[in-house]
Formats: C-alpha cells, structure tokens, sequence
C-alpha cells in the first residue's frame, strides 16, 4: 500500500475514533439517566398501584408517572440509536484495518 493511502486511512480511522470516544461518552450519560428514569418510573407505579384514592392517583399519573414513562421510553430509544451508531462506526475501523492488514501481509509476502 502506497504511503499516501496509508496515512491518509490512519487519519480517517482516527477521526472514526474520535466520533466513536463521543458516542461511548453520550452513550454513559444517557445510560445514568436512564438509570435515574427507571427507578422513577419503577417508584411511582408502585406508589399507584398502593394508592386508592383515584384523585390521588390521576394526579400521580399527571405529574410524575406519565412524563417518567415518556422519558424512559425516550432514553432506551436514544440507547438503541447509539448502540448503532457504535457499530457502524467500528465497521468502519475495522474495515480499514482489514484493508491495511491485508496490504501489510502483502508486503510481507513480496520482500
């Protein structure tokens, strides 16, 4: 492999690494938040399903249960959306690995 492709596939693996440090950083923040939102959403429908008092329970419903429900269901969205993000991006590491690897062992196999 010529040594301009060469470096100019290190530079793009390094940029690929780069977006994918900020994926796997994006990905711990939202991970903790989901963390947050289960145990919300996990409270307050116990605290529901204890509760007799419809009114009581309409407004659980209205002020905490509903939007932690919609925000857990959101974050596990954001998670998949990263998780693949995440593998495509390190197909692309792994693919100019790959390239490289093979023109090395080609240039092994000629000297």
């Amino acid at each position: 492999m010529e040594d301009h492709v060469k470096k100019s596939l290190e530079e793009w693996k390094a940029e690929i690494c780069e977006l994918l440090i900020e994926i796997d950083k994006e990905y711990e923040e939202i991970k903790q938040e989901l963390q947050v939102y289960n145990y919300k959403f996990s409270i307050t429908k116990q605290v529901i399903q204890s509760t007799v008092n419809g009114e009581i329970i309409k407004t659980i419903r209205e002020l905490y249960h509903t939007p932690f429900e919609q925000r857990f269901s959101q974050l596990k969205e954001d998670i998949k959306d990263l998780e693949e993000k995440k593998k495509v991006f390190q197909m692309f590491v792994d693919k100019i690995d790959k390239v490289k690897g093979k023109e090395d062992d080609k240039a092994i196999t000629y000297v």
